[in-house]
């Protein structure tokens, strides 16, 4: 769903608008085919975020613009008398209760009852007697209300985002009562006015609270969709997340369905044989995101595109790699490596030859890269020599998980491979000692020490987009073959709706 950050109502309306005469979205006749993401909310969540809903219905009644209200009748012996309500006003709002349902393949429906809303203004009423006798007064007046909203939103794709239309929209009055300043005013004129401007008031406090909270919807709609936007790019690294089918409404749950594609430069990003359907999400959790094989492989290239997928290692972590254990052949392969420099004179670099290759399977993900790495040496006053050069094929099984705001990256099997080594104390190659040292350094800790850093990179990524500000409960990461399922359950994170009316009024 998108967000017009910074944006004003007044600029909001004329957007609201084209957005609205803006035709359909159309889609291809299997749209699932070309989904790339899925979001899918269950009722419990929609229960929750409708505690929310009572700060956006005072927010409609207090930022609504109500007109001057404006009429004039006859009366016997005093002649025409003319009025003009001004300045309303909402100055006090209270909500006693909130309700919501999921109509199938229809629209949310949200039942806010007892609504006690105080609004003022003034009142100025003048008439002409027999004898054209004209007076006028002004009188600031006070109308008590109660009221029960039913709201109808219907979500709908348009410009290829999920918008929200609440036009539907109804207010029903039980109790409507005038009060003159001081209630010093004749008793016939607050009954005339009470009685004949009831009807009037009732039909533009409807028209204008309805239309503000249409209002509020779509901009609401967009302020979420923004976000979404924001959460899935880096620099140039971004997704597409545009709509690849009309959004749904079940009784249990919402769905929206993403394309998924990267947007990186120049870089082309085709998806056609998703594998997604609905029932691959149940319904036991508040929120579930389901993500295609072909998204994270395109993340992939385009991290690879950017130079992303590159590390170098010194000092104490590159003596850790190589000390991992005390062996004779480990001590002889540090003395021809390093030639007697210290790790603190000597710098490993890691980096991907070509484009990673992700595949999603029941176990973990699977990640299949050529892989170069090089050691150099920089000896005290003499240049700097590259000692250990080497090209290795490496597939990896992870399982990821997210633990106490952080994302944990477990490595479960492996297997590597030679494609080239080079070692100035090994001309020959023929050292297989050093190359069965590096072999089972690589497997054991150098793939560990490699996924440990990627670890707090995409936490940190994550965290900047604000994910640590959700209080997210029990969350699974699981793969199947070619797709992947995070399941959760959240608490509403009060800074989200701070946000949305900071930005909005």
């Amino acid at each position: 769903m998108l967000w017009a950050g910074g944006m004003r109502l007044g600029t909001a309306r004329i957007l609201l608008m084209l957005i609205h005469a803006a035709a359909a979205c159309e889609f291809g006749p299997v749209p699932y085919s070309v989904t790339g993401i899925v979001c899918r909310m269950t009722k419990p969540a929609a229960l929750l975020l409708n505690q929310e809903t009572a700060r956006l219905i005072q927010a409609a009644f207090k930022n609504a613009k109500f007109p001057n209200i404006t009429g004039e009748r006859s009366m016997r012996l005093l002649g025409t008398v003319a009025y003009t309500l001004a300045n309303i006003h909402v100055s006090d709002l209270s909500i006693e209760q909130s309700e919501v349902e999921l109509k199938e393949n229809d629209a949310i429906d949200i039942a806010i009852k007892n609504v006690t809303a105080f609004f003022r203004g003034t009142l100025t009423y003048g008439y002409a007697g027999a004898w054209f006798l004209q007076l006028f007064h002004s009188v600031d007046f006070e109308i008590e209300s109660s009221i029960d909203l039913q709201i109808n939103i219907k979500l709908l794709c348009q410009e290829e985002q999920v918008a929200a239309d609440a036009s539907d929209c109804y207010l029903s009055f039980h109790k409507l009562m005038l009060r003159l300043q001081g209630d010093k005013e004749p008793g016939w004129l607050k009954q005339f006015f009470t009685n004949f401007i009831s009807f009037t008031l009732k039909f533009v406090l409807k028209s204008e609270v309805c239309k503000e909270i249409n209002l509020l919807a779509q901009v609401m709609a967009n302020f979420v969709h923004n976000i979404a936007e924001n959460f899935v790019r880096d620099e140039a690294i971004g997704l597409d997340i545009s709509l690849a089918s009309d959004p749904l409404i079940k009784a249990n749950y919402l769905e929206s369905h993403h394309k998924g594609l990267v947007l990186y430069k120049n870089y082309s990003d085709v998806l056609s044989d998703s594998v997604f359907s609905p029932s691959l999400l149940s319904e036991s959790r508040m929120l579930y995101f389901w993500l295609s094989e072909h998204t994270l492989n395109s993340l992939a290239s385009a991290a690879f595109l950017d130079g992303r997928l590159v590390l170098t290692i010194r000092g104490e972590k590159l003596q850790a790699l190589f000390e991992f254990e005390d062996t004779e052949a480990q001590q002889k392969a540090v003395h021809l490596i390093f030639q007697g420099n210290s790790y603190n004179d000597s710098v490993a670099k890691v980096w991907s030859l070509a484009l990673p290759e992700i595949s999603l399977e029941p176990e973990g993900t699977v990640v299949k890269s050529l892989v170069a790495v090089e050691i150099s040496i920089f000896p005290p006053g003499e240049e700097p020599l590259t000692v250990l050069y080497m090209e290795k094929e490496i597939t990896v099984t992870i399982q990821a998980a997210y633990v106490e705001k952080k994302l944990i990256l477990r490595p479960l099997d492996s297997w590597t491979a030679f494609k080239v080594f080079n070692c100035t104390a090994d001309p020959s190659g023929n050292d297989q000692p050093i190359r069965n040292f590096l072999q089972k350094m690589i497997s054991a800790v150098g793939i560990p020490e490699v996924i440990s850093k990627i670890e707090p990179a995409l936490t940190s990524l994550m965290n900047s987009k604000g994910l640590h500000l959700f209080e997210i409960k029990n969350p699974e990461i699981i793969t199947r073959k070619r797709y992947l399922i995070v399941q959760l359950d959240f608490s509403f994170p009060n800074h989200l709706l701070l946000n949305f009316f900071k930005e909005t009024f």
